[in-house]
């Protein structure tokens, strides 16, 4: 039999390695970054033209490479990290196997112009599908600039699952992210079809973070220090009261690289437990350095993913360091006995001098002036008589404290007037109104309402009800554009970050049709001057951020895809909810609407709303 083994020629090696290295124009995003920060730079810009499909760009002024480096970066494994299996161990730096740059160039145009500070010229290459199409000398800057233009040319079927550029364009933001916050110390840069996105200078940490997130996040950023033998933590967690219901802002970072960790994630979650309602997470931005040999970072492609020696150790000291930081800041309560006396004294205080309490004397007072006054009064026959206005002074006989009672007319009651609280007994622990009111409903244990019909009774499940009416009411307000808007007497101000506010903006028509009135869109701030009817103030924020957290992953293109997406997080947000206790009316009420819809038997999300139960199966009950 021949032989069927055989080694695969360098252009399909190339392929399948780009099939795990280059995922979406997000992962070529990444991996540019990486390779320009691995270069010593000092400032980066990321330049993208419909979402990465068309152009990713990146130009760094590092240290650049000569014309026999740049033309071995596009060969496999080949790079300039490690140079020994030992090497793997004490890595350093962001890119080690050498995969990626081959790997876009095996399905990509790229072109590539690097220079050394030291050189007169340059180096230019391009690169398609790992054909080298030419290599010549060229004018160029310090530091190199690598495009990659029409991503996945030559696989139609990779470029046909890319989702739409508003979903692709996310990913790279949340890995320009990722990057730019590692990396505060550099100058970052990122440009949209010609738009600046993003222009973060050079910083510290916590200035970078405002940077990205806005600047009503620097008030919520409680730091998080932490030196120990196995890591030191540093960074920042959000204020309780700021948690979110989805997990957008939670960045783990080891080693200046960003991770996913469930293991440390459950850690810090449960630092703020007690602090956050349940289903709400908290934001955090943690950076951890640990010892390069103590972690493996080769265990995954995208190098997102690390295996720790010693997990459960680095799992208490996080713990316990988020616990600590809440506490010393006075967000959560603590009882520490070594506690310095001195940290309760507010810093403004500290330095000052303590003033010398001062004395005052009414020179004036007469504290036997109002005695005087109380002393019985002489008549013209030597008899004494008291004031019945003023009280009378304790004697020691108890006959005394009734002198003066049978006199004065002031003090005599006509008891026959009295009245006497009846002592009828009613027989019924209701009220008269819910006596006289005998509804049709009925509210079991907060959850159902128990109704009767012809042939048995219906059990309706108040939350999934209210949300088929509301589902309902708001698609036909969105279709025919004609929603009822409560106009709010002093507008309503919020504040999102950048790339929340451009998700809001598409959504702005759809929004308005269902009665939202929008009066101004800036950078980091929405002012609301009108709500639909059937919210309330306090629910707009809640609305809103459900409404972003739902829509994260990119806006349908289709407009009924989109409508249907924003009537269900609407309804699911503001209906009913289990435990509410409802009178009899609204109990009526919510069963004719839901009865009056087009499809009652099923909630927006395909949960039933209601089963019945005949008389003949309750009387089967009883046999």
């Amino acid at each position: 039999m021949a032989d069927i083994i055989q080694l695969l020629p360098d252009h399909v090696a190339n392929q399948i390695a780009a099939g795990e290295v280059v995922q979406r124009p997000a992962s070529v995003v990444k991996e540019l970054l990486e390779n320009a920060i691995d270069a010593k730079s000092t400032s980066i810009t990321l330049i993208v033209k419909d979402a990465g499909k068309t152009l990713i760009q990146v130009i760094d002024d590092g240290v650049g490479m000569s014309q026999t480096d740049a033309r071995l970066s596009f060969e496999r494994h080949a790079t300039s990290k490690i140079k020994s299996a030992e090497d793997l161990f004490q890595l350093n730096t962001k890119g080690f196997r050498g995969e990626a740059l081959a790997s876009i160039a095996a399905i990509a145009h790229v072109e590539m112009s690097t220079k050394q500070e030291l050189d007169e010229v340059g180096t230019q290459i391009k690169i398609e599908g790992s054909k080298i199409v030419s290599q010549e000398v060229t004018v160029t800057p310090k530091g190199t600039s690598l495009s990659v233009k029409n991503l996945f040319f030559n696989i139609p079927a990779r470029r046909n699952f890319l989702k739409s550029d508003q979903v692709e364009l996310r990913h790279i933001l949340d890995e320009f992210h990722r990057v730019a916050m590692a990396h505060p110390q550099i100058h970052f840069a990122l440009y949209h079809n010609n738009n600046e996105l993003f222009n973060l200078p050079e910083s510290n940490l916590r200035q970078r973070i405002v940077h990205i997130f806005g600047n009503k996040t620097n008030e919520k950023l409680v730091p998080v220090i932490e030196e120990t033998e196995v890591v030191n933590i540093n960074g920042f967690v959000c204020k309780p009261e700021f948690a979110k219901k989805s997990r957008g802002e939670q960045f783990f970072f080891v080693n200046n690289r960003f991770i996913k960790s469930p293991y440390l994630h459950h850690a810090v979650v449960s630092a703020f437990e007690g602090l956050i309602k349940d289903g709400n997470f908290p934001s955090y931005f943690l950076y951890l350095e640990v010892n390069p040999s103590s972690i493996d970072i080769n265990i995954h492609p995208t190098k997102t993913e690390i295996k720790f020696d010693d997990e459960h150790t680095l799992y208490a000291i996080l713990r316990s360091s988020v616990k600590h930081s809440l506490g010393q800041f006075n967000v959560a309560p603590i009882l520490d006995f070594d506690r310095d006396d001195t940290l309760d004294t507010p810093y403004n205080y500290q330095q000052k001098q303590i003033d010398t309490p001062t004395i005052e004397v009414d020179a004036n007072f007469n504290p036997f002036a109002e005695e005087m006054d109380d002393q019985p009064k002489m008549n013209k026959n030597n008899a004494t008589s008291f004031s019945s206005s003023r009280p009378i002074k304790k004697d020691n006989s108890w006959e005394s404290l009734y002198i003066g009672l049978e006199s004065d007319k002031d003090f005599q009651h006509n008891f026959s007037s009295l009245e006497v609280e009846s002592s009828e007994v009613t027989g019924s622990l209701f009220d008269d109104e819910e006596k006289e009111h005998t509804g049709t409903t009925y509210q079991l244990h907060r959850k159902y309402i128990v109704t009767t019909i012809k042939s048995g009774m219906v059990i309706i499940d108040q939350q999934r009800a209210h949300q088929r009416v509301l589902y309902e009411q708001f698609l036909k307000n969105i279709t025919i554009k004609e929603a009822v808007s409560q106009q709010l007497l002093f507008p309503l101000t919020l504040n999102f970050s950048p790339q929340d506010i451009v998700l809001l903006k598409e959504l702005r028509e759809s929004l308005e049709h269902t009665g939202f009135a929008f009066t101004n869109f800036e950078n980091e701030m929405v002012e609301i001057s009108g709500i639909p009817m059937n919210i309330t103030e306090s629910e707009v924020g809640i609305l809103l951020d459900q409404l972003l957290s739902d829509f994260q992953d990119g806006i349908p293109e289709s407009g009924f895809s989109q409508s249907d997406m924003l009537a269900k997080t609407l309804c699911k947000t503001i209906a009913t909810k289990t435990g509410e206790v409802l009178n009899l009316v609204a109990q009526e009420a919510l069963v004719n609407s839901l009865f009056a819809c087009t499809e009652p038997t099923i909630s927006p999300f395909n949960k039933p709303t209601y089963v019945t139960m005949t008389v003949e199966e309750i009387d089967k009950k009883f046999i």
